[in-house]
């Protein structure tokens, strides 16, 4: 059975035995209010509960073992492999399961750059989830690919379960990718992040390993001159926050490729976390509330309709979303040039490394691989103190290929490019570690921010920092100058140099899973325990 033949196969009469097509966003509002699956909100927001799962489940998630994938998939705790005869198990009762339902089908787009462009054909068990990926996937009347034959299939059953021992999955829910049949199977969970993860994944995997591209976890914006920045943050480090500016048009929040040509966007929407949500933190988000958008898992006045944005009863995990489109700012095609600086945010709650540094290209590409950051409260259930974490490429679980394959396409990407600006951005601890010293102000980081877009740290003096040896700035324009050197805020500086080696040693036993196969410059951008 080739692609061609599944897909003519799957016509639109054998999706279920009632099938809905290509929905308005109104008509998928209107059918999940008729069907008591959700709830309007003060705001004119489609609410919906997820169910058990409230996030993605990565321990359940699957890829096809067969001869496309044996020797590419970077196989692990991350990429578990599953046989093919397990695949077709399941793809036959999810098959038979849809069959004798209503579903909701919709054709769509990935990638804002007709060049690779990745068509998508998604079938839903219910209305809302089929209107989270109107949202955030490309429309096919704001994509310039010619339509043809379909590339990729999703089918996403939450009341489909597996049967472990039978189907060679861990438990009753499963996503399960096929990159030889380019169907994704999506069973027993209700989260829509499941499959606009899976497509990232997937995409992780096409554009470095067929066409040179570098996939990226990560925000971008333009300014007015052209000028494009990239984001590369964890959960809780104002990736999200820092990339939404007023003053500079929004490319995509979440996941884009590099090509020869420039930044293009994965998607045609955004996906953003709700929790604590309000108008003057993140001002654009909490705008984009509004007829059209979905709301997942928040808590609802009943009475009045009023959302909670504080309420964690469901899950810390809160999210929206909505078409790109209802950011006032984004821009249109959703892609830019190439990249004049690259921001690695970071959330240390130690309170080792400077507000802002400058990588050169080894250093970059070995922050890149480490994907450093601090879980704290409100990221992630069952965090009260901040917890070091390690992830590489800022998304590791989205990693089809081993990670120092990304790490080398962006040295040589710098390489070809060497006017960009690498940095890394502390928005976490100065002047102590958590709990001792206090949280950077945002007021402080978008100045930083500013001034290296802006140009204005281009001559400004520089000292390397001692265990980490990048350079850090010794004056900014509208920075007090002491919370450049977080080493002189803190009482004892001799604590600090000691912190700075525990913090170092971390990166040194993260970097030992890479070091073996890593490149001399990645190496020698290691830290200094001299």
């Amino acid at each position: 059975m080739n692609t061609s033949e599944t897909f003519n196969e799957l016509r639109f009469s054998m999706y279920g035995k009632q099938v809905h097509y290509q929905l308005s966003a109104e008509e998928l509002i209107s059918q999940t209010l008729e069907r008591g699956q959700g709830c309007l909100s003060n705001r004119g927001a489609l609410c919906v509960d997820t169910g058990t799962f409230t996030g993605r489940s990565p321990k359940d998630k699957f890829t096809v073992i067969d001869d496309t994938t044996r020797e590419t998939i970077d196989w692990g705790d991350v990429n578990r492999p599953i046989a093919q005869a397990h695949f077709y198990g399941l793809y036959s009762k999810m098959r038979a399961y849809l069959a004798e339902r209503e579903v909701w089908v919709r054709d769509a787009y990935a990638c804002a750059d007709p060049r690779y462009a990745l068509s998508i054909r998604v079938v839903n068990e219910t209305p809302w989830a089929n209107l989270f990926c109107h949202n955030l996937f490309l429309r096919p009347e704001i994509q310039q690919k010619t339509a043809g034959e379909t590339d990729w299939l999703i089918l996403q059953a939450p009341g489909f379960e597996a049967d472990p021992e039978q189907d060679g999955t861990r438990s009753k829910n499963f996503t399960v990718v096929n990159f030889t049949r380019k169907i994704i199977l999506i069973g027993g969970t209700a989260y829509t992040g499941e499959m606009k993860k899976g497509i990232f994944s997937v995409l992780n995997y096409i554009l470095p390993e067929e066409k040179g591209v570098l996939s990226m976890h990560c925000s971008a914006n333009e300014g007015m001159d052209g000028d494009v920045s990239l984001f590369f943050g964890l959960s809780g480090t104002g990736k999200t926050t820092l990339s939404a500016d007023a003053g500079r048009a929004l490319i995509g929040d979440d996941e884009h490729g590099w090509s020869d040509e420039g930044i293009f966007n994965f998607e045609g929407g955004c996906y953003a976390k709700a929790i604590d949500l309000n108008p003057e933190k993140e001002p654009e988000i909490f705008v984009a509330i509004k007829p059209g958008a979905l709301l997942e898992n928040l808590v609802i006045n009943p009475s009045n309709g009023v959302i909670d944005f504080s309420d964690i009863t469901k899950t810390e995990n809160t999210r929206v979303a909505y078409p790109i489109d209802f950011i006032h700012n984004a821009k249109k095609g959703s892609s830019g040039g190439t990249p004049r600086n690259i921001f690695f945010l970071t959330c240390d709650a130690f309170g080792i490394l400077p507000p802002i540094s400058r990588l050169d290209k080894g250093q970059a590409m070995y922050h890149f691989i480490s994907g450093y950051t601090s879980k704290v409260a409100g990221t992630e259930m069952g965090v009260s103190t901040p917890q070091s974490t390690f992830s590489a490429c800022f998304g590791r679980v989205f990693l089809p290929l081993h990670p120092l394959k990304y790490a080398e396409l962006l040295g040589r990407k710098l390489d070809a490019n060497p006017d960009i600006k690498v940095w890394l951005v502390n928005t976490g601890w100065i002047g102590g570690a958590y709990g001792t010293g206090n949280r950077i102000s945002l007021k402080y980081t978008r100045a930083l921010i500013t001034a290296a877009m802006k140009g204005d740290l281009q001559h400004v003096p520089y000292e390397n920092h001692p265990v980490f040896k990048f350079a850090v700035p010794q004056d900014c324009p509208a920075v007090p100058a002491d919370i450049l050197n977080p080493r002189n805020l803190w009482e004892d500086v001799h604590e600090y140099d000691r912190k700075a080696m525990d913090l170092a040693l971390l990166f040194e036993h993260h970097f030992s899973g890479y070091a073996e196969l890593a490149s001399k410059v990645m190496k020698d951008a290691a830290p200094s325990f001299v």
